[in-house]
């Protein structure tokens, strides 16, 4: 069956693979003594900025709840968007690290805005209330939709005003700068943020994320992340090997290649079934998901034939809206082919 179901769903690039073989040649020094470590933990100061501090770990989840366990004081709270992945995907995990989540209403585009914030940041101070602590925004969103370096900045302005510190899940970072031809450290450090959950597994990668802790971070972040990273079951014996990964990804351009990829097919799928009957784009496309609502019996149809997931009521009682996921093996073949079948399906 054909994938649109999510990048999660996609292999291992070769590219990938070959710096883990490579990796595997003899012995190396283990829990991040290897030379992989070493040189990406180089080229992260060289992305970002000096003085960042790059600890690889073992998952997405994993990296956002280290990162927040680290700047988040066990009075204080994270504040993140109603559709965050963090409330949304992750389980209790970060209720389990004993992070408190305050949720804010965001609208089609899953964006938070500075006013959105006021919700929480007008309790401050009142010891009836939870403290927020920190900001965890989605970049890009867990709705495709990409924050411009501009909304990240008043976002980090308003909550540094606060006192806030500013943490990314940047699991699909990757695509959000190919998508605003910038690179990384254009939607990170450069416009505030200061810890961020970098991607991988979603764009080529095996397993394995990397926690960031950037150049203005919170002095105590970086000595907090390394040694909350072993509490949080996140380091790694043989460490190299996910290090080797991330090597792979950012010491050259293939995160831009496969995330250019991904966002291409993504666009090329919106475009062909915009004008097929029944079919109507719920969410602007900005990176590698296409949102859609459609007749309940067409998508019980089209999940014979494909995998996909649905995301929510549709805009009647008798639609549904779905998700279709592109990823960077994603081809014109692939998104042809998934084309004729809606259109065929739904002509019947």
């Amino acid at each position: 069956m054909l994938n649109f179901a999510s990048d999660n769903y996609s292999p291992a690039h070769p590219e990938v693979l070959a710096a883990v073989t490579a990796a595997n040649e003899g012995d190396a020094p283990a829990y991040g003594g290897d030379a992989w470590t070493g040189w990406f933990e180089a080229r992260a100061a060289e992305i970002f900025g000096e003085g960042t501090k790059a600890f690889p770990v073992l998952s997405g989840t994993g990296a956002n709840v280290l990162a927040l366990a680290a700047v988040t004081p066990r009075w204080g709270s994270v504040i993140c968007a109603d559709v965050a992945h963090l409330t949304a995907d992750e389980a209790a995990a970060p209720e389990h690290a004993g992070l408190k989540l305050l949720t804010c209403p965001t609208g089609a585009d899953g964006k938070l805005t500075p006013d959105s914030l006021t919700r929480w940041t007008d309790n401050l101070g009142d010891h009836h209330r939870a403290q927020a602590a920190t900001l965890s925004i989605t970049q890009a969103t867990e709705v495709g939709t990409v924050y411009t370096p501009a909304e990240i900045q008043a976002l980090t302005d308003t909550a540094h005003a606060h006192g806030l510190t500013v943490h990314m899940d940047g699991s699909r970072l990757a695509g959000a700068a190919a998508s605003l031809g910038l690179g990384l450290r254009g939607l990170t450090s450069d416009v505030g943020v200061d810890l961020l959950s970098l991607g991988a597994a979603k764009n080529g990668g095996m397993l394995g994320e990397a926690v960031i802790v950037l150049p203005d971070a919170p002095p105590a972040a970086r000595e907090a992340v390394y040694h909350l990273r072993k509490r949080t079951l996140q380091l790694a014996s043989k460490l190299r090997f996910v290090s080797a990964q991330l090597c792979a990804m950012y010491d050259g351009d293939l995160w831009h290649r496969n995330a250019q990829q991904a966002n291409s097919m993504a666009a090329r799928l919106a475009a062909a079934i915009a004008n097929i009957p029944d079919i109507t784009l719920t969410r602007p496309v900005q990176s590698n998901a296409v949102f859609a609502s459609l007749p309940r019996p067409l998508a019980a149809a089209l999940s014979q034939q494909a995998h996909f997931y649905p995301w929510g009521p549709g805009d009647s009682q008798d639609r549904v809206e779905v998700r279709w996921m592109t990823a960077w093996n994603t081809t014109t073949e692939h998104v042809e082919r998934f084309a004729a079948i809606v259109r065929d399906t739904s002509a019947k």
